[in-house]
């Protein structure tokens, strides 16, 4: 059975259910994950004891908005549908996306998962080959030196893909240089207060490596084919990495119905549980299998 029989297989009625869009869960949802980034943001900013340990921790939350940033791209998370635009917006601002071009970039993905020239998270080759690779993508710092061209590039008005449709490059590139604009009052507001630095700038870069090896198994070590089962992975994983990632470690099931709001992920995972080819165990089992089986470097 591939992903095409198993939707086949559904009733109309069950993908109705499964599809249909709410705000309150959202709302929810979002008011909880705003909370944690309040109340680790004010430990920082009042200097209470440990407050350094706690920079990690915030920037964690900080960086898991990525999740959200993704799952708007689809336009789910809420039925109002400018809920999805400027909440996908503002966390795509936090960690240098520009929400536009992610979003077909995005779409790109689901549309060519996993397979090379055609998926765009592929461009790089993928997995890291090494494990003097691995570090250095766990290390975040790949992924700012990307956003940071991507970023210059639309504001040139460059760095457009195939997948990105003429009508909407000149809203990518405004958007672009709106960030840019923005981004350039923050670092001149550090010649006033450093409060952006500890509140924001360093966390996401110490946040960053956690979401990094988050990401690497929804398709790491997966097959390069168009079957949704056999190209992407579901993770077990406990709730607050549930919670913080907006329930996308059910990513097979995302991929296999991604018009299934974040909310309704546990109940397509029921439907779909027996027929999964791909799991793991935990994001650290995933991870410390591939490190263990990557030569070092030459």
């Amino acid at each position: 059975m591939d992903h095409w029989d198993l939707i086949a297989g559904m009733s109309a009625q069950d993908r109705a259910a499964l599809t249909r869009r709410r705000n309150a869960p959202g709302l929810w949802h979002l008011a909880g994950h705003l909370t944690l980034i309040a109340a680790t943001g004010t430990w920082i900013a009042a200097g209470w004891p440990f407050w350094g340990a706690v920079l990690p921790v915030h920037g964690i939350f900080l960086v898991f908005l990525f999740t959200l940033t993704h799952e708007t791209t689809h336009k789910t998370p809420f039925a109002t549908p400018w809920l999805n635009e400027w909440v996908g917006r503002a966390c795509g601002f936090v960690l240098l996306i520009p929400f536009e071009w992610f979003r077909y970039f995005h779409l790109a993905h689901h549309r060519h998962t996993n397979i090379p020239g055609k998926d765009p998270e592929l461009e790089g080759g993928g997995l890291p080959g090494t494990r003097r690779a691995y570090w250095w993508r766990v290390s975040g710092l790949p992924y700012w030196f990307r956003v940071i061209r991507q970023i210059a590039a639309l504001v040139r008005g460059q760095g457009m893909a195939d997948y990105i449709p003429n009508a909407a490059r000149p809203l990518i590139v405004r958007e672009a240089r709106t960030m840019l604009a923005i981004y350039a009052l923050a670092v001149g507001s550090l010649a006033i207060s450093p409060a952006l630095f500890w509140l924001w700038i360093l966390p996401v870069v110490l946040g960053q490596p956690a979401l990094r090896l988050y990401l690497m198994a929804e398709h790491g070590r997966c097959a390069f084919v168009a079957d949704i089962l056999d190209n992407t992975r579901t993770t077990f994983t406990n709730r607050i990495v549930r919670f913080l990632a907006w329930n996308m470690p059910y990513h097979t099931e995302h991929h296999t119905l991604p018009n299934v709001p974040f909310h309704a992920l546990p109940r397509l995972h029921r439907i779909m549980a027996p027929h999964l080819k791909h799991t793991a165990p935990g994001y650290r089992w995933f991870n410390w299998r591939l490190l263990r089986d990557l030569p070092p470097a030459p």
